[in-house]
Formats: C-alpha cells, sequence, structure tokens
C-alpha cells in the first residue's frame, strides 16, 4: 500500500454520449500494469464520504473513478440537492446507470498503466447497481455492499423506480463478492440468501459474508450505522478479492 496519489475531478463519456462529471484517483507508484475499479455512490449522492472510497482504493494500487449519477438532474448542486431531486425522479434508470458505468470503464481502461481489467463496488443503491452492472457488462470482479432490491420489490415510501433483477443472475460475466448486514431490512439475510441460491444455479462463482451485530451502511464511518469490526473485516475481503481478480 502506497498514499501516493492524484485525486481530481474529471469529465466522461457516459450513457448516450452525455459528458458526465466524475471523481478519479490514481496511485502514483510507477506501475505499468495496474487493475481499475468503478465506484458507485450509494443514494445519498456523490458526496465527501465517497470521495474518501475512491482515494482508498488509490492508495491500495488501483485506478478508481465515480461517475456523478446525479449530474443530470442538477448540475453544480450539492450532493444533498442533488440527490434530492434524484429521490423526487424515483432514482437512476437502469439503462442510464449502465451506460454511465460503462463509459466509466472505457475511461478506466484507456488510462496509462491500465492491465484491462476493471471491477465495480456499490454501497447501498449503488450495490444493487453494481451487480446489475456485472450482469449486463463485460467486468473482471463486482463487489455488492448491502445493495437492496435485487431480489424484493422496492417498499411503499421508499422514493424508488427500480424492479427486481435477480432473474440476471444468470448472465452474471464475473466473480461477484456480496457484504452484508444480519440485521439489514433490506436487503435482509432471507434475500441475500435467495440470490445466493440462484447465482448457484446459475453456476455463477460467488461469495457472500454476512456480518452479526451489523446493519445497512456498516462502512459508512460518518453515520451511527459503521460498524469497525464489520467494516474492517469487509475490506480485507475486497482487497483479497480484487487482488485475485483485478491484479495482472
Amino acid at each position: 500500500m502506497s498514499e501516493a496519489l492524484t485525486a481530481s475531478t474529471v469529465t466522461m463519456s457516459g450513457h448516450g454520449g452525455d459528458e458526465v462529471e466524475a471523481y478519479l484517483a490514481v496511485p502514483v507508484d510507477g506501475a505499468s500494469a495496474r487493475g481499475s475499479v468503478v465506484v458507485i455512490h450509494h443514494m445519498p449522492g456523490y458526496d465527501t464520504s465517497t470521495k474518501e472510497i475512491v482515494r482508498k482504493f488509490a492508495a491500495h494500487g488501483y485506478a478508481a473513478l465515480m461517475p456523478n449519477l446525479y449530474y443530470r438532474e442538477a448540475p453544480g448542486a450539492s450532493p444533498d440537492d442533488a440527490a434530492a431531486v434524484a429521490r423526487a425522479n424515483g432514482g437512476v434508470p437502469d439503462e442510464r446507470l449502465l451506460g454511465d458505468v460503462a463509459g466509466s470503464a472505457g475511461y478506466l481502461r484507456a488510462l496509462p498503466g491500465a492491465n484491462g481489467k476493471v471491477g465495480v463496488i456499490g454501497y447501498c443503491s449503488g450495490g444493487r447497481q453494481a451487480f446489475l452492472a456485472a450482469c449486463s457488462l463485460p467486468l473482471d470482479a463486482a463487489v455488492d455492499c448491502y445493495g437492496a432490491f435485487i431480489v424484493s420489490p422496492v417498499p411503499e415510501g421508499v422514493p424508488l423506480k427500480v424492479q427486481p433483477i435477480v432473474g440476471l443472475a444468470g448472465n452474471l460475466s464475473c466473480p461477484l463478492l456480496g457484504l452484508f448486514g444480519a440485521d439489514d431490512k433490506m436487503p435482509t439475510p432471507a434475500e441475500t440468501t435467495e440470490l445466493s441460491k440462484a447465482l448457484h444455479e446459475a453456476g455463477k462463482p460467488h461469495e457472500f459474508h454476512t456480518y452479526d451485530g451489523a446493519g445497512h451502511a456498516f462502512f459508512a464511518v460518518d453515520r451511527v450505522a459503521y460498524r469497525p469490526e464489520a467494516a474492517n473485516d469487509g475490506w480485507q475481503k475486497i482487497w483479497d478479492f480484487y487482488g485475485r481478480y483485478l491484479t495482472s
């Protein structure tokens, strides 16, 4: 691990050729072949805490890029305001999300020193989107951190207009790591068990870990839901997983 890195706001080509703001972090280590990670932010948006995660990947030797999925709704707005607009619109349409992730992966593969391998990771709503991307795009590894509504429909009162996508399990293009909390309600352990069963029946490589005493958002260091023991173990599993599938 090296903490030497560069981080900056860039513009990338997303769904439909739209110019989209994104946050890029790249290690300064002289590596000639490194893996890359597309980071999908949580429902609160393109915020400081998720940018810290992008930099964390760079500190561990990966180029990482996080597209601002709400950029079209509120260019230049604060993350909270942009997230409010996105929620009012029912979230990010799946087709547009896929276009933005595909654009992010293409951007990363074109960077100097890239080895061509790209993973994806998402948190909360981004966990569902990471699974969607892995079932729809050619990727090398995917991590779903407590992504809801993959198996069950959105309950009344939750401002998202998305449908279950467990039926896509047979299309998974790469190994999947799932990290969940035993006390989570979205998704529940029963839902993640059902997803694992669908992947097993489809013959798709995956490993799921569920942490006792942890609920939703246990990785979030700035929230009361943070559970250090679960988060630290989860990060180690991420490094081990990406080390197997994204390094040369």
